[in-house]
C-alpha cells in the first residue's frame, strides 16, 4: 500500500493518480448531473410518470447496499480490484439503460449500473485517503470537487442539448468513454502492494443488509401508494426491514469480519458524520431529482433549462469544497460542518417559496445555497472519519459514511415520491373539463402539452406545484435534523482528533488505571 507523504506538493505518479480518480469520479458525477435533469423526458418518452421515482430510487438502492461491501473487500484484498471492476459494472449498466424500451426495462438497468457506482465514488475516496497526507487532501480534494464543478455546469446544459438533439439514450452512452479512460488511468499508474493473508468473508452480513435496505424501501416507495399505509402489506413489509436490520446487527456482533464493525460507532466522530450525511443525503437528491421535474412540469421548460437550474449548485458545491478544505486545517471540523448544516437550512427554507406563480431563480438560488452547504458537510465529515482510522479500517469507515448519506438519499426519495404520487392523484381527479386518463407525463411533453385545453394545463401545472411544495417540506425538515446533529461533532484541532492522537488518549488512560492497582500490589 502506498503511503501517504508530509509535503502539501504531489508527486508526477500522484499527479498521473489523481488524473484516474478524477475520471472515475467523472462517472458518478456526469451520472447526477446529467442523468437527474434528463429523467423527466425519458419518463416522458417511455412513459409511466409513477414509476419515475424508482429510476432513481433502485440506483440508489443497489449502490447503498453494496457500498459498505465494496469498503470491506477493499480493506482485505486491496482497493484497486474493487474500484475497477466496479467501473466496468458501470459501463455495461450504461450501455444497457441507453438501450431500454420501457420504464421497467430502464429500472432493471439502473439498478445494474448501480452495482457498479456502489464500488466507484467510496474506493476513489478511500484512495485519495491512503495515498495524500491531511495537508494534500485539501488540495486534492480541490481537483475533485472541480470535476462535479465541470459535470454542473457543463453536464446538464450537454445532457439536455443531446437529450433535444441526438436523443436521452445518448446520455447513457456518454458514460462509456469516460470510463473505459478511468480504467485505463488507474490499472497504469496506481500501483497498490497489500498483505496476502486469509480472510473470512461475512456472507450473512451482506445478504441481511440487502435483504432489511430492500424491504424497507419497498415499504416507503411502492407499499403506502399501491396497499395504504395501515395495510398488511405495507406494515408486514416495515416488520421485514425491523426484523432484518435486527438480525443484521446480531450477526455484525457475531462475525469476525463484519461488513460494518459496529465498534467503528464508539467513535464519536463516525457516529454524528453518519446521522449527518444520512439526512444530508436526503436533501441532496430531493434537490437534484425534483428541482428539475419543478422547471420542466411546471414552467414548461425544455431539459437543457431543467439542466441549467442545477448548475449553479455544483458551482457553489466546488467553491465550498474546496474553502472547507483549508478552513478544517485553520479552525478544524466543528466549524466548517456547522456552517455546512447553517447553509443547507437557509437554503431549503429559499426552496419552500418556490410556486406556481414565483420565478425560476428562486429553485437557481435556494439550489446554489443548498450546494454550497453540501460542500461544508460532506468535506467536513469525509476527512474526519478518514482522519479517525488507520488504513485497515479506513475502507469500510468510509464505506459506511457514504452508505449512510446514500441511504438516506434513497429513503428519503421514497418518502418524496410517495407523498407526490399520492397528492398529485388527487388534484388531478378535481380537475374540472380535464380529458379521460389524463397523466402528468403530458406536461413534460411539448407535443402532448400543446394538445389539451390551456386551461387545464394550467390547473394541472398548479396541482403539480402545490404537490411538490409539500414535499420540499421534507428537505427542509432533514436540513434542520442535520444542523442539530452537527451540533454534537467533536470540537478540537485536526491533529488532535486524528487516530494517532485518539490511540494515544487511549493508551495514557489504560496506564493512569492500571497504576493504582500495580501500587496496591506492593
Amino acid at each position: 500500500m502506498q503511503q501517504p507523504t508530509d509535503s502539501s506538493s504531489l508527486s508526477k505518479e500522484q499527479l498521473m493518480i489523481v488524473a484516474g480518480l478524477m475520471t472515475a469520479v467523472s462517472l458518478a458525477a456526469l451520472d447526477m448531473t446529467v442523468v437527474a435533469t434528463v429523467m423527466p423526458t425519458v419518463a416522458g418518452a417511455l412513459g409511466g410518470l409513477d414509476l419515475f421515482s424508482w429510476t432513481f430510487s433502485v440506483y440508489l438502492l443497489t449502490s447503498t447496499v453494496t457500498v459498505p461491501i465494496y469498503g470491506k473487500l477493499a480493506d482485505l484484498y486491496g482497493r484497486k480490484p474493487i474500484l475497477l471492476g466496479g467501473a466496468v459494472m458501470f459501463i455495461i449498466g450504461s450501455i444497457l439503460c441507453g438501450a431500454a424500451q420501457s420504464m421497467e426495462m430502464l429500472i432493471v438497468f439502473r439498478a445494474i449500473q448501480g452495482l457498479g457506482a456502489g464500488a466507484v465514488l467510496p474506493i476513489t475516496i478511500t484512495i485519495i485517503g491512503d495515498i495524500f497526507s491531511i495537508e494534500q487532501r485539501s488540495k486534492v480534494q480541490g481537483f475533485m470537487s472541480g470535476v462535479w464543478g465541470v459535470a454542473g455546469v457543463a453536464g446538464p446544459a450537454l445532457g439536455g442539448l443531446i437529450t433535444d438533439t441526438a436523443g436521452w439514450r445518448w446520455v447513457f452512452y456518454l458514460n462509456v468513454p469516460f470510463g473505459l479512460l478511468a480504467i485505463a488511468l488507474i490499472s497504469k499508474y496506481y500501483i497498490e502492494r497489500t498483505e496476502k493473508k486469509p480472510h473470512v468473508l461475512d456472507y450473512w452480513g451482506g445478504l441481511l443488509l440487502t435483504l432489511a435496505v430492500v424491504a424497507l424501501l419497498m415499504a416507503f416507495l411502492d407499499g403506502g401508494e399501491r396497499f395504504g399505509w395501515a395495510s398488511i402489506e405495507t406494515l408486514g413489509m416495515f416488520a421485514a426491514a425491523i426484523v432484518l436490520f435486527a438480525l443484521f446487527l446480531r450477526q455484525e456482533m457475531r462475525a469476525p469480519e463484519p461488513v460494518i464493525p459496529l465498534s467503528l460507532f464508539r467513535n464519536r466522530i463516525i457516529a454524528v458524520s453518519s446521522v449527518a450525511v444520512f439526512v444530508a443525503g436526503a436533501v441532496m437528491f430531493g434537490v437534484t431529482s425534483y428541482v428539475p421535474l419543478f422547471e420542466q412540469g411546471v414552467f414548461g421548460g425544455s431539459a437543457t433549462e431543467a439542466g441549467m437550474v442545477l448548475a449553479p449548485m455544483s458551482i457553489a458545491w466546488v467553491i465550498a469544497a474546496m474553502v472547507s478544505g483549508k478552513a478544517i486545517l485553520r479552525v478544524g471540523y466543528y466549524p466548517a460542518a456547522m456552517t455546512g448544516g447553517v447553509l443547507l437550512v437557509v437554503g431549503a427554507g429559499m426552496l419552500l417559496a418556490l410556486s406556481y406563480s414565483t420565478s425560476i431563480w428562486v429553485a437557481v438560488v435556494a439550489a446554489s445555497v443548498i450546494g454550497a452547504g453540501m460542500g461544508f458537510t460532506t468535506n467536513s465529515t469525509i476527512i474526519a472519519v478518514q482522519n479517525a482510522v488507520d488504513w485497515s479500517q479506513r475502507g469500510v469507515a468510509t464505506a459506511t459514511t457514504m452508505f449512510f448519506r446514500t441511504i438516506g438519499g434513497s429513503i428519503g426519495l421514497a418518502i418524496m415520491g410517495a407523498m407526490l404520487n399520492s397528492r398529485l392523484a388527487d388534484r388531478f381527479n378535481s380537475i374540472e373539463g380535464a380529458p379521460a386518463g389524463l397523466e402528468a407525463e403530458s406536461l413534460l411533453d411539448e407535443a402532448e402539452r400543446s394538445l389539451i385545453p390551456s386551461g387545464v394545463v394550467d390547473a394541472m401545472q398548479q396541482a403539480l406545484a402545490s404537490s411538490l411544495h409539500e414535499m420540499f417540506f421534507v428537505v427542509f425538515a432533514a436540513a434542520v435534523i442535520c444542523l442539530a446533529t452537527l451540533t454534537l461533532f467533536p470540537r478540537g484541532k485536526v491533529s488532535d482528533l486524528s487516530a494517532t492522537a485518539q490511540a494515544r488518549r487511549r493508551n495514557a488512560s489504560t496506564e493512569s488505571s492500571e497504576q493504582p492497582t500495580a501500587a496496591a500490589l506492593h
